[in-house]
This record gives C-alpha cells, sequence and structure tokens, in this order.
C-alpha cells in the first residue's frame, strides 16, 4: 500500500519537474526568437491567454463550482480551488483596494521558477508571465474583464511572488442575432 503511494508522489514530481523544466525550454527558446524581453513577456502572455481560454471549461468540469457572485469569491476559487490544482500551490489573497476591486496573490512558491537563475541581460523579463496571461484568458470566459500583473518576483530579489489582479468590468454576453 504505502508504494502505491509512494509511487504517485514520485510522479507527480516527476511531472512537476517535467512541467517546469518544459516552460524553461520555452521561455529559452522565445528570448532567442525576439530581440527584447519586453516582447517575450507579451509572447508569455498572449500564449497564457489562450490556455486560460481554453482551460477554463476543463476547470468548470472537474472543479464542479458554479457562478461566483463577487470578485472576492472569484479570488477565493482562483486561490484554493484553481492554483491547488493546476500548480499544486494555494496562494494567499491578501491587499484588497478599498474598493475591493483590486487584489494581491502572493504565492510562497512557483513552482514555474524552480531550477531557474534569470541572467543579467534579461533583468525585464518577466519570466511567469504566462500565469497573468492564464488568469486574464480564463477569467474572460466568464465575463470578468481584469488587468493582471506581476508586483514582485523572487526571480528578481523580491521576499516574494505577488501577482496584482484589478477587476475591470463584468463582460455583458452578446448573443448573435436570432440566439436569444
Amino acid at each position: 500500500m504505502s508504494r502505491q503511494s509512494n509511487r504517485t508522489t514520485d510522479s507527480k514530481k516527476m511531472n512537476s519537474e517535467l512541467f517546469t523544466l518544459t516552460y524553461g525550454a520555452l521561455v529559452t527558446q522565445l528570448c532567442k526568437d525576439y530581440e527584447n524581453d519586453e516582447e517575450v513577456n507579451k509572447q508569455l502572455d498572449k500564449m497564457g491567454y489562450n490556455i486560460g481560454v481554453r482551460l477554463i471549461e476543463d476547470f468548470l468540469a472537474r472543479s464542479s463550482i458554479g457562478r461566483c457572485q463577487d470578485f472576492r469569491e472569484t479570488a477565493d476559487v482562483i486561490s484554493k480551488v484553481a492554483f491547488k490544482m493546476y500548480l499544486g500551490i494555494t496562494p494567499s489573497v491578501t491587499n484588497w483596494s478599498p474598493a475591493g476591486d483590486e487584489l494581491s496573490l502572493i504565492l510562497e512558491s512557483n513552482p514555474l521558477v524552480d531550477f531557474v537563475e534569470l541572467p543579467d541581460n534579461h533583468s525585464s523579463l518577466v519570466y511567469s508571465n504566462l500565469l497573468c496571461g492564464v488568469l486574464r484568458g480564463a477569467l474572460e470566459m466568464v465575463q470578468m474583464a481584469v488587468d493582471v500583473k506581476f508586483a514582485q518576483d523572487t526571480l528578481r530579489g523580491d521576499n516574494v511572488t505577488e501577482i496584482r489582479m484589478k477587476f475591470i468590468k463584468r463582460i455583458e454576453e452578446n448573443l448573435p442575432a436570432g440566439d436569444e
């Protein structure tokens, strides 16, 4: 019995490490393909957005979570369910703005940055920018327009990794004519 649980743990760790190394190879290739870090950051965000647009369907099917009532509930679901489901971490939700439309996700550990050191010539690279795009794309599919960006990153010498998320507006569903 304990052998089976060890195998499951070992395979999850191996899958996590494979994902981390594959992501590193992707970022390395983007750095070679594009002239500056800003272009790489844009590409990572764009790729993440496209992943998020597709990932939300899988998330909703696997989690059986219904529609969130507000941005606070959405943030809790992202933190406690989505990050746990896909990255195996649970960021804390903090630093709410007084209006309740902006928050921070604090990642104690970021699995994307295991084994990573940023070279000096890539000081403006936002290595994990894919996550911002994933959040933006997934939330857009559930009618929430948000702005997502990294505020702090341990790869840049900060104490924590912080993703800032700002609610912009609820997107109205526009049904094609005749589909009402």
